[in-house]
C-alpha cells in the first residue's frame, strides 16, 4: 500500500486536493497542470460508478466504458480499503479492448506493454493499481509535478487547497470542466472528435506531442 501524509498551511495556494481514478480523463491532467502541488487523497469516501474504477475510451464510433470489478465493501469504506475482484476476467476485458481500439494507432505498440504489466501483477487494492498506472500516464506526457498521497495526513486550513474531490467525473455537470477546454488531435476512430476521454486515448494516439495538447485544453480561469 502506498504511504505518504502531507500537512497544508495557512496562506498557501496553487495546491489541489483530488481523488486518484483509474486511467483519468484529460480534465484530471488538465488540473493536475494548474496546480504546484497536488494532493492525492485515498482516504476520501469511495463513491462507486464513478471514475474512481472506470474509464472511457473509443473504439470503432462509439465511446466504450471499462470497469474495474471490486469486491463488496461498507457504504462509509475509504477508497483505500476497495479490493479489485478478479473472480470477474476483466483485465482480459480491458486489454483486449484497448488492442482493439488503439493496436493500429501510432504510439500503442511503444506505450502497450508497460501497462500490460502493471495488469498482469494483479493488484489487490484499486489504489494500487491506480497508482502504477496515474504514475506511467503522468512519466510517458512528461508532466512533473509535485504529487502526493495520503494515509493520514491532516489538512489544517480548507482554504490553503482547492478541494475537487469528485468534481472531475462522469456526470453531466456544470463544473465538471472546471479544468478543460477540449484541444482537438487525431484519432483512430470517428469523424468527430471526442474530447475528455481516458488520457490512453491521447497517449496512443498523439505519442510525445500528449503533453502539449493537454497544455491547450487548460481552461483559463
Amino acid at each position: 500500500m502506498i504511504v505518504s501524509e502531507f500537512l497544508i498551511k495557512e496562506g498557501q495556494s496553487t495546491k489541489v486536493r483530488i481523488e486518484l481514478q483509474y486511467l483519468p480523463c484529460l480534465a484530471y491532467f488538465t488540473c493536475i497542470l494548474k496546480y504546484d502541488r497536488i494532493y492525492i487523497d485515498i482516504e476520501e469516501r469511495y463513491v462507486k460508478q464513478t471514475y474512481r474504477n472506470r474509464c472511457d475510451v473509443l473504439t470503432t464510433n462509439k465511446i466504450d466504458t471499462l470497469t474495474v470489478p471490486v469486491k463488496g465493501y461498507e457504504p462509509a469504506s475509504s477508497t483505500k480499503d476497495i479490493l479489485i475482484d478478479y473472480n470477474q476476467d476483466w483485465t482480459r476485458r480491458h486489454l483486449g479492448c484497448l488492442q482493439s481500439a488503439y493496436g493500429k494507432s501510432p504510439f500503442y505498440e511503444y506505450y502497450a506493454h508497460e501497462f500490460k504489466r502493471v495488469y498482469e501483477k494483479k493488484l489487490a487494492y484499486l489504489v494500487d493499481l491506480n497508482y502504477e498506472l496515474l504514475t506511467i500516464c503522468l512519466r510517458l506526457t512528461g508532466i512533473k509535478k509535485d504529487i502526493q498521497y495520503n494515509l493520514s495526513g491532516e489538512i489544517i486550513s480548507e482554504k490553503a487547497v482547492a478541494n475537487d474531490i469528485s468534481l472531475i467525473n462522469n456526470r453531466k455537470q456544470p463544473n465538471s470542466h472546471k479544468y478543460y477546454s477540449p484541444a482537438p488531435y487525431y484519432q483512430t476512430f470517428g469523424n468527430d472528435f471526442v474530447g475528455n476521454l481516458s488520457i490512453v486515448d491521447l497517449l496512443f494516439n498523439m505519442g510525445p506531442e500528449a503533453k502539449s495538447v493537454l497544455l491547450r485544453s487548460c481552461k483559463s480561469q
